[in-house]
């Protein structure tokens, strides 16, 4: 089949955008991951592009020596699994019930989670309520404090109503119950919107630093993003204190590129885990559910 010259020029101009926007989102990270093996001299000096120069493993070297730092490597990790545990299960008991259009007031409940979205309480009175209820400094706060996201809720509770009642019918003719029904056919037919929240929720617990910041006052339960955020107050600091005098690129001075390489040990986590839960957003899982 021709192709006309119309659409063989939309082709190339919406190839060209779309490989400028993929440089423009990766090429910081093909950065980071340069400027973390490069020599500090040579960053310092700008000298790092694509390619690391100078090759050394120096900052990795003091990132593993580094008070703390593994310390604030496990809380990411324990914030993030069994913060996404707690989101995943209060979004599944809220929106499967909300799914449901006969239920009592869902319309009503379902504009005031949506409300959610647009409007808060804010900051402070959001910090008063946690210290009111003792959850300063304590790693229930950041766990409990944040289980449920307005947004990945209505993600969900659009999926679970996108399913057919024939389906969930079927199921209660047979004698199942509600929780059975959740747990052995919604659930499995739902997988895709599952792992996208699950993503959605993981990455929001693993790069979450404000609050963190906030309620946490112990070195030994803050997250690594808080570590990082200190790194980088640390260096500009240094830098502005080395605006007054001349300042010697020539010096092996390594704050930069340990804070590259820390990026880079928050980069990895997530690097490794998309793969293995891409494969569910591959749409169509519900196709035959309701025939044979």
């Amino acid at each position: 089949m021709k192709v006309s010259a119309s659409r063989v020029i939309f082709n190339i101009v919406n190839y060209t955008v779309l490989a400028l926007i993929a440089l423009i989102c990766v090429y910081p990270i093909i950065y980071v991951f340069a400027a973390s093996f490069s020599a500090a001299r040579e960053v310092n000096m700008g000298n790092v592009w694509l390619f690391p120069k100078g090759f050394t493993l120096d900052a990795y070297k003091q990132i593993i020596n580094r008070d703390g730092i593994w310390v604030a490597y496990l809380n990411s990790f324990y914030y993030m699994i069994f913060g996404t545990i707690v989101n995943l299960a209060v979004t599944i008991c809220g929106a499967y019930p909300l799914s449901k259009r006969d239920l009592d007031g869902c319309r009503v409940i379902n504009m005031l989670i949506a409300f959610t979205m647009w409007f808060s309480a804010g900051t402070i009175p959001l910090y008063l309520t946690f210290r009111d209820y003792g959850l300063l400094n304590t790693r229930a706060a950041i766990i409990f404090g944040f289980a449920c996201g307005a947004y990945n809720f209505i993600l969900l509770r659009t999926y679970f109503a996108s399913i057919p009642a024939a389906v969930e019918e079927a199921a209660r003719i047979d004698g199942a119950s509600d929780i059975y029904t959740l747990v052995r056919i919604v659930l499995p037919l739902s997988l895709p919107s599952l792992a996208t929240i699950g993503l959605f929720y993981a990455v929001s617990r693993w790069n979450g630093y404000l609050w963190a910041m906030i309620l946490l006052t112990d070195d030994s339960k803050i997250p690594l993003q808080v570590v990082l955020k200190k790194l980088v107050v640390d260096m500009s600091g240094h830098a502005e204190n080395m605006s007054f005098g001349a300042r010697d690129t020539s010096q092996d001075m390594s704050e930069e590129t340990v804070m590259f390489a820390t990026m880079v040990f928050a980069i990895v986590p997530m690097l490794v885990l998309y793969p293995f839960i891409q494969r569910y957003f591959v749409k169509g899982v519900m196709l035959g559910s309701v025939k044979g």
